[in-house]
């Protein structure tokens, strides 16, 4: 399957059913009563987070997630079908954002479920409206109409720790021997294509997570090799393993290059906590490895400890993984008192959905408010019974008071909302 880490998809949930307007014809009885069923709500979208998969691959060809719609109802005050939900199964690490770029949901657990977009309810058929005072109404309301948005999937690997190196630094090797992982491994440069995902017991105490990201080269922020494409798989983990191949000729500037990338990346990934490893060692000159050994400790911080490693000997390896795991241990320690750190409480205004207000628009006067609207989208349009209940809604609220104190007319037009939902005359 192929790898795809980014897709855009349109979400929508199912629409209500409409209500009916129905009276019973019996045998004997002259003047059945009102029996028009309500219709039945449109089903939901709903993603889960699913550790089986790994890649966005089945969103490529599939950009509309679509939920079934709520039935009408029916005669005999018959219940329309609810829709059924759609539910959807995405990788762990899966950010969804809309349009504008806002983060809707962000899924970092195998399990995690969220509703994306919620099913519209049904609308009432006649019979929900007999009352006392009316014995025979002759309203019933349409379904309303389920949420709709363009969403961005966006695949960020949850990871502990991620591998980073030029290209043929023997990241793929490392995690080949260390981990449950089976990556492609060749002597050419960029053979991991995409970023791969590997468990590491240490002293079969702790589980890692690993993950390999393809190699980056000189200019890779600017999009040359691979780009840096995949760094944002690296984003969430806590501690980087940073491989330098041993026979790098000037292997200062080998370590700079794969830094400066991390640091031009959109987050600054240079100041995660590293633990550098020259790699493929076995048979190397002990007088070489302890030049490049001085040459690259001029240029590492302090704090960032160096390791000389070979992969298909284990020659050092114990080293390295305890050594990441403390760094690991200590990193979550700082992340845990930072989150437990008090915030101070925000107030905020809350939108009333019951308020509304009145504008003059041209030869027409507009009304907008959501619970207004909310009930002009479940009118039948051009249906008198329909219309005069909403006037009568209108009339409870208030709207039409104000209307009349903006000096509104007999035949002037009364949009509600958005000019599709449709235009009361007065």
């Amino acid at each position: 399957m192929n790898f795809v880490d980014r897709v855009s998809v349109t979400i929508k949930a199912g629409s209500g059913g409409d209500g009916v307007t129905s009276f019973r014809h019996e045998k004997f009885r002259a003047r059945g009563g009102p029996d028009g069923g309500d219709g039945g709500n449109g089903g939901n979208v709903v993603l889960h987070a699913s550790r089986n998969q790994n890649t966005l691959a089945a969103f490529r060809y599939k950009k509309q997630l679509v939920a079934e719609n709520g039935k009408p109802g029916g005669k005999a005050k018959r219940h329309g079908k609810s829709g059924d939900d759609l539910e959807v199964a995405i990788p762990v690490g899966t950010i969804v954002s809309d349009k504008s770029g806002k983060v809707i949901a962000d899924f970092t657990a195998d399990g995690q479920t969220e509703t994306l977009a919620r099913g519209g309810r049904g609308g009432f058929g006649n019979a929900h409206f007999v009352s006392s005072t009316r014995q025979a109404p002759r309203v019933a309301e349409k379904g309303e109409r389920g949420e709709e948005l363009e969403a961005n999937f966006e695949l960020k690997m949850i990871a502990d720790v991620g591998i980073v190196g030029l290209p043929n630094a023997g990241k793929s090797t490392l995690l080949s021997v260390i981990s449950n992982a089976k990556p492609e491994i060749a002597d050419y440069p960029f053979t991991t294509l995409v970023p791969n995902l590997g468990v590491v017991d240490v002293d079969k105490k702790h589980s890692l997570l690993f993950a390999d990201i393809p190699g980056l080269i000189e200019g890779a922020s600017q999009g040359k090799g691979l780009g840096d494409e995949f760094l944002r798989h690296i984003e969430r983990t806590s501690v980087l393993v940073h491989l330098i191949d041993v026979y790098s000729e000037d292997i200062a500037a080998t370590y700079k290059t794969i830094v400066d990338e991390l640091k031009a990346y959109d987050v600054d990934l240079s100041r995660r906590p590293q633990v550098v490893a020259l790699t493929k060692i076995d048979g190397v000159d002990r007088k070489h490895l302890e030049a490049q050994i001085k040459k690259l400790k001029k240029v590492l911080p302090r704090t960032t400890p160096l390791l000389a490693i070979s992969s298909p000997s284990g020659q050092g390896l114990k080293v390295l993984l305890r050594l990441v795991q403390k760094k690991l241990e200590k990193s979550r320690r700082k992340s845990t008192r930072t989150t437990t750190v008090k915030k101070l409480s925000t107030i905020g205004l809350k939108e009333d959905d019951n308020a509304w207000y009145v504008r003059r628009s041209d030869d027409k006067f507009l009304v907008i408010g959501k619970k207004i609207e909310r009930f002009a989208r479940r009118t039948h349009f051009g249906d008198f019974y329909g219309e005069q209940r909403l006037f009568d809604i209108l009339r409870k609220e208030g709207v039409v008071k104000e209307l009349e104190r903006q000096g509104i007319e007999v035949g002037q037009k009364i949009q509600i909302g958005d000019p599709a939902i449709g235009e009361l005359e007065y």
